[in-house]
This record gives C-alpha cells, structure tokens and sequence, in this order.
C-alpha cells in the first residue's frame, strides 16, 4: 500500500489551482505576441522601403573628401550633399558644428551622441527580443497546462474534455514557436541593419573628429 505524506495532497491542490489559473493569463499573452510579432513584420517591410544603404565605394568616397577638407563649412556642406540617413547627418553636422574647445571635448560628446545612438536602436530591437525569448516559453507553458485536466479525464473516461485539451495545446504550441520565430527573423536583419548603421556612423564620426580644425 502506497502511503502519502501528510499535507501533500493539500499542497498538490494549490499547484493545481496555481498551473491552472495561468492558462488564461498564456494564451491572452499569446495572442498579444502574435498580433505584435505581425505588427513587426509589417514595420520591418515599411521600414526596408525606406532604408538609405549607403554602398562602400560611396561611404569610401565620402571619407576621403572629409579627410582633404579644409575647414568645417566644407565638411558640412559634404554631408549636407550626401545621400546618407538624416539621423547619421545631423549627428555628423552636431559634431562638426560644436563649439566646444578642444578634441578631447569633441571626442566625448560624439561618444556619447554615438551611444545615445545605440540605445534608440536597441529599445526598437527590445520587443522582437522579448518575443523570441518567450513566446516559446509560453507556447511550452500552454501546452502543459491543459494536459493534468486532460489526462485526468482520459482516465474518467471523458474523451471530450481530453480532446479540447489537446487542441489547446496544440494550439498554444504553434502560436508560440511562430511568434517567436518571426520575430526572431525580425530581430536578425533589424540587428544586422543596426551595426552596418552604427559602424558607418562611427567611421564617420572618427575621421571628422582627425580632421577637425
């Protein structure tokens, strides 16, 4: 005879209500994760449309005439010309245009506009990130979930309700992994995108700053 041990049966009550009071909770959040990790999509294709790449021969060109300027109106009037992202221009005319004294003070504001930079690129590549690390988690989650009510019916007999849990798991499962593989795919060229922006940036930063006057 299989015995017990005092209070488990109490504690195993209060796992269950526990497990199943978060089955609404997970597929709530995964339908959010869904319609956002579309959402993503959709502003990684606007946003592609929109994207300024800037080819090597070109970002070459441009370095070599900032380099051979002679004061900073003509590098301003260079970049003002090139076909670069706004936001990498007017960080590059802020730097050029800055009154501070000396090159040190030059260096440490483009740091710190180069760094503002990368934490703006980061918070658009946060909800993609949170998506593909735990949409999956929660497509887990809804598949276990289901599964005691449902192989306690299998055992009543009740093919009914073990049916509909299965459906659901199945389904949380595959709402899951799809939103998290989407939006990792979205994470992956976005980020991709991001670092030939921020190298380029900082290139064009550092050969200001050497030829400053």
């Amino acid at each position: 005879m299989v015995s017990s041990i005092p209070g488990s049966n109490i504690l195993n009550i209060i796992l269950d209500v526990i497990a199943q009071s978060l089955q609404i909770p997970v597929i709530i959040f995964l339908i959010i994760f869904a319609i956002v990790s579309i959402i993503l999509l959709g502003g990684l294709i606007s946003e592609h449309t929109s994207r300024k790449k800037i080819p090597i021969n070109q970002l070459e060109e441009l370095i070599l005439k900032i380099s051979n300027s002679t004061s900073n109106e003509e590098i301003k009037e260079l970049l003002n010309t090139t076909d670069i992202p706004k936001s990498q221009r007017e960080i590059l005319i802020k730097v050029t245009d800055s009154n501070l004294p000396d090159k040190e003070s030059r260096e440490i504001l483009a740091r710190k506009l180069l760094e503002n930079e990368e934490n703006k690129l980061d918070k658009q590549l946060e909800k993609s990130d949170v998506i593909t690390r735990i949409g999956p988690t929660l497509g887990l989650m809804g598949t276990l979930i289901p599964m005691g009510p449902g192989l306690a019916a299998l055992g009543s007999g009740d093919i009914i309700t073990l049916s509909q849990s299965i459906i659901i798991a199945f389904n949380t499962t595959i709402v899951g992994i799809g939103a998290g593989a989407l939006s990792y795919f979205v994470s992956k060229i976005r980020r991709r995108w991001y670092e030939e922006y921020i190298s380029n940036l900082d290139a064009l930063l550092d050969i200001i700053l050497n030829t400053f006057n």
